[in-house]
């Protein structure tokens, strides 16, 4: 009798498993996909998707779900709901849609915001197929020359200089042709790269599986058993690579993508993955980096639901039973209700928690638990200049710097950010420089004869802060005077690198944490949203930093549920909506990658039987 009911349960979980897994109608297809139609260049068409203003009669009836922020993890959660039959509202509080995606065109030059490269796009990448299916077909991208990053490190006399290749085999092998004397750490941390990559995917999935089943796999030791990834994520850049070499420049190498964060603070997993992630090639949206919130707000649009700007969330409304149903948005000096059994915030988890719900709610304690598992993030600062010249006539390239200087990025960012707000601006210790126009093809096209640039630091958020309650453009000469020390220094030190651009500038801004703040809703101007240190990263914490949050049918999305960038505030998207979907859209991306290899395949098979006919 036990063994027949035994037996009853595993079928009924088996079939319950397979339901969960398979049973539900993917929300992607490859019958909707399309060949790329002709680029949109009429910019009052263009506006009329990214920049479409909000009014009550733009919004959709029926609304099941209601996004907040239209950052790249709020246009997949979005658009991959609205293919899942589901009838989706985005409200972004900028004049333009897109977050870091979006793009800017002030006298003649067009500047990126936050997207400057994007790796993982090879063909039938899983990446690749997302961007596919959000945008159904319409994104293009370009790939970028194999020698796609240079990094200095040191000043002057002192500076050495090492460069990155993509390739599966050429990056580990040009690098180990530049530290011969590494092989075998090298050698190492390209096995590290590769299981962070492979097994990445474990992570994630104790976000998807009951928060019980994750936490007793992980408690139980049964995680470290399965993979090393569990044990990676919580291990230190700066313990780790010290394990494997004591060549500073080396420790550089493996932890160059900075994001705000000391590589002793941060997980060696992260550096490892974001080095991985342009292995295959770097690539940068044909049309400029505004294509992509282009195409697929227009997703979102053909499946009933919208995007609109200039709308303000200022609540997220929540019941007296303690479930969200919907938001207030400012209209002028009036405020609109808008109702909605889902509600997904992509604006960060400390403007969520600590801004949007309602005071009551936010202090309740399991709230507060899971807000107290992040910290702010470091500050960006970002220089825009502007040329009269061809790249060609200005040195410029595609290939981004990455300047340092010196080999000791724990020590050298610890000093820095324990400087005074009147010593940062002339101790600026690293920086990161990118010419969108010469890695977009068209934008010679687009505007012609001129070139740009965008440099990149990290800044603490209370040099600024005593301007906070200042109105942006309107902070005053102080204001002025003190961004633009660092943008002289930065801008200075560029010149190092392309001494042909300083006799050339014809125009130039500057964003300040504080204009991140204004213009992309960052909290303390954070680009890169809550801080990815170390502890973010321990596979408990991961574990339960999810989707879901302690309010009922609210939940988050973009890179404060896995991690930072582009590609991981997309996968964030992909989580919120396999969690509002309680269906793991994963999977389907997979058979869709497994449905194009076997068509590949089978193309191959029919163009070569026709060449022996």
């Amino acid at each position: 009798m036990w063994l027949l009911i035994l037996l009853l349960w595993l079928l009924l979980w088996l079939a319950g498993s397979y339901w969960y897994l398979f049973g539900k109608k993917s929300p992607f297809s490859l019958e909707s996909l399309r060949p790329p139609g002709p680029r949109e260049l009429d910019q009052k068409k263009r506006d009329k998707v990214i920049k479409q203003g909000f009014s009550p009669d733009k919004v959709p009836q029926d609304l099941d779900v209601i996004v907040v922020g239209s950052g790249i993890g709020g246009l997949t959660a979005a658009a991959t709901l609205a293919k899942a039959g589901k009838k989706v509202l985005v409200l972004e509080q900028h004049d333009q849609a897109g977050g870091c995606c979006h793009t800017y065109i002030e006298k003649g030059f067009e500047f990126d915001v936050g997207l400057h490269y994007i790796g993982q796009l090879h063909e039938n990448s899983l990446l690749r197929i997302a961007f596919d299916q959000l945008s159904e077909g319409q994104l293009e991208f370009q790939q970028l020359k194999q020698h796609f990053d240079t990094i200095h490190i040191g000043l002057d006399d002192h500076k050495r200089e090492y460069t990155i290749l993509s390739g599966k085999t050429d990056m580990k092998n040009h690098l180990m042709k530049q530290f011969p004397e590494d092989t075998e750490a090298i050698e190492t941390f390209f096995k590290i790269m590769k299981i962070s990559a492979k097994k990445t995917h474990y992570l994630a999935t104790l976000k998807l599986i009951p928060q019980w089943v994750s936490l007793l796999l992980l408690k139980s030791g049964l995680a470290n058993l399965l993979s090393e990834v569990f044990r990676l994520s919580g291990t230190s850049a700066t313990e780790l690579v010290s394990s494997l070499t004591s060549n500073k420049d080396l420790h550089v190498i493996f932890s160059y993508l900075f994001y705000g964060v000391p590589p002793r603070d941060s997980s060696i997993l992260i550096n490892a993955l974001l080095i991985h992630h342009y292995k295959r090639g770097a690539y940068y949206p044909k049309g400029g980096a505004s294509e992509i919130a282009f195409h697929i707000i227009r997703t979102i649009q053909k499946y009933g639901g919208n995007c609109l700007v200039r709308a303000p969330v200022s609540q997220i409304l929540v019941n007296q039973q303690g479930a969200a149903y919907g938001v207030k948005v400012r209209k002028g000096q009036e405020e609109v209700e808008l109702h909605a059994p889902v509600v997904v915030s992509n604006c960060g988890i400390f403007t969520t928690f600590q801004k949007l719900l309602p005071p009551e709610v936010g202090m309740r304690t399991d709230v507060q638990e899971r807000l107290n598992m992040m910290q702010h993030g470091r500050g960006s600062f970002l220089v825009f200049s502007g040329f009269d010249g061809t790249e060609e006539e200005l040195g410029l390239e595609s290939t981004n710097y990455w300047l340092f200087n010196n080999n000791d990025m724990d020590k050298s960012m610890d000093d820095y950010f324990a400087l005074s707000k009147e010593e940062a601006p002339d101790n600026i210790p690293m920086m990161f420089i990118t010419v969108p126009s010469a890695k977009d093809p068209e934008a010679a096209a687009r505007h012609p004869g001129k070139s740009c640039m965008t440099i990149l630091t990290m800044v603490k958020y209370e040099w600024f802060e005593e301007w906070k309650d200042t109105t942006v453009r309107k902070r005053g000469d102080q204001y002025h005077q003190y961004k633009m020390r660092f943008a002289k220094r930065l801008f200075d030190w560029a010149c190092t690198v392309f001494p042909k651009i300083k006799d050339k500038l014809v125009f130039q801004d500057v964003a300040t944490p504080l204009t991140n703040t204004h213009y992309l809703g960052a909290q303390r101007g954070a680009m890169y949203s809550a801080e990815h240190n170390l502890e973010r990263f321990h596979a408990e914490a991961v574990a339960r930093n999810r989707c879901n949050t302690p309010v009922k049918n609210l939940y988050l999305s973009g890179q404060d549920v896995f991690s930072c960038g582009i590609a991981g505030a997309l996968h964030g998207g992909l989580l919120c909506a396999s969690s509002v979907l309680d269906h793991i859209v994963y999977i389907d991306l997979l058979l869709l990658k497994k449905k194009l290899k076997r068509r590949k395949r089978r193309d191959a098979a029919l163009l070569d039987k026709m060449k022996t006919q």
